[in-house]
């Protein structure tokens, strides 16, 4: 996807802003017709501003298709919630079942059920294993995520490298775990002048972020970088360093931009990674729609994808597209 092209369509989903909070007041639902198909569609922490982003978008599908949307999960880091809500929806008996997962193996085990009583099962934003589920609308291929993000720290820390400190979702996090297991394999060749000295989890707490971040500064003095790979540790682990007074420590990670923006024009935060998260609720609606109906996703090589268009499919994997960087040059130009 290229900028121009997700700029336009970040523009779009603005104009949805309005329609996404009014679904929000209707109980957890979008409204359908009597005996539409069903779309029961959980984040991993509902009160994330990432998520009620992803949520606008998932609204739009569904009363596109014209489908139900059910929007359920936990109120803040829970797997043993996410795993209650999809219990609850095999009984319920949908159609659909689409999931960003938290914990992976316990996860696996309740969709694995859930497909087994016919329900079509789509992972989104966070895999769980690859039998458990019908496929796996990837918002950007990890390998491709983790370099962006080494790429950043790489500039940032200079010709001779140094130490990047990491500030993480939860320890338990499916995606997260996966972006640094990519990180890992891409340093001895592409990037040999980093070290990962630590890995903090923020449980998707901002205040937590800031706490971790301020405790990897005194353990690690000498420590160049700071990534945040979950959406609100961005904004406290920018704080925490902008409190600090170290100028020399750079930070960078995958952020909304609106929480970044600050920080980006300020300069504590040098960047900030994402990708079109309305997009990404969006393309889950359609692809577990397109699935509940019976089309293929395995063994085809292109999802048509609504207004994004003709999306690549690799395997059981729906991909977005290209990790997008805002910087204080463009942060303006985006509002959620």
């Amino acid at each position: 996807m290229t900028r121009r092209t997700m700029a336009v369509a970040f523009g779009l989903g603005l104009g949805l802003l309005t329609l996404g909070a009014a679904g929000a007041c209707r109980g957890g639902g979008s409204a359908a017709p009597d005996g539409a198909l069903t779309v029961a569609m959980m984040p991993k922490n509902k009160g994330n501003p990432y998520f009620v982003s992803c949520r606008q978008g998932a609204e739009e599908a569904a009363q596109q298709l014209g489908v139900k949307l059910l929007w359920d999960g936990p109120t803040e880091t829970d797997p043993a919630k996410q795993n209650d809500v999809v219990e609850a929806w095999i009984t319920r008996g949908v159609q659909a079942i689409a999931v960003s997962v938290e914990n992976r193996e316990a996860m696996s085990t309740v969709l694995r059920k859930a497909r087994g009583k016919g329900i079509k099962v789509v992972t989104w934003d966070a895999d769980a294993d690859p039998d458990a589920r019908d496929a796996f609308v990837n918002q950007a291929t990890p390998a491709g995520i983790a370099d962006v993000l080494l790429g950043h720290a790489a500039r940032l820390s200079g010709p001779a490298g140094g130490e990047i400190g990491i500030i993480t979702g939860s320890l338990t996090a499916a995606n997260q775990n996966t972006w640094i297991a990519e990180m890992r394999k891409l340093l001895p060749t592409k990037y040999p002048t980093l070290t990962i000295v630590d890995i903090r989890p923020s449980d998707d707490d901002r205040k937590k972020a800031f706490d971790e971040t301020q405790t990897l500064l005194r353990v690690h003095p000498k420590v160049k970088v700071i990534m945040a790979i979950a959406s609100p540790a961005v904004p406290g682990a920018a704080e925490a360093v902008k409190q600090s007074g170290r100028k020399d420590v750079g930070v960078t990670g995958l952020g909304l931009p609106n929480a970044s923006k600050p920080y980006l024009l300020d300069g504590v935060l040098d960047s900030a990674v994402l990708w079109n998260t309305k997009d990404l609720g969006y393309l889950t609606v359609q692809v577990a729609t397109a699935l509940a109906k019976g089309t293929p996703i395995v063994g085809t090589t292109q999802f048509p994808g609504g207004r994004l268009g003709q999306l690549e499919v690799r395997g059981d994997n729906v991909i977005l597209g290209t990790p997008f960087t805002f910087t204080k040059a463009n942060v303006g130009g985006f509002d959620f």
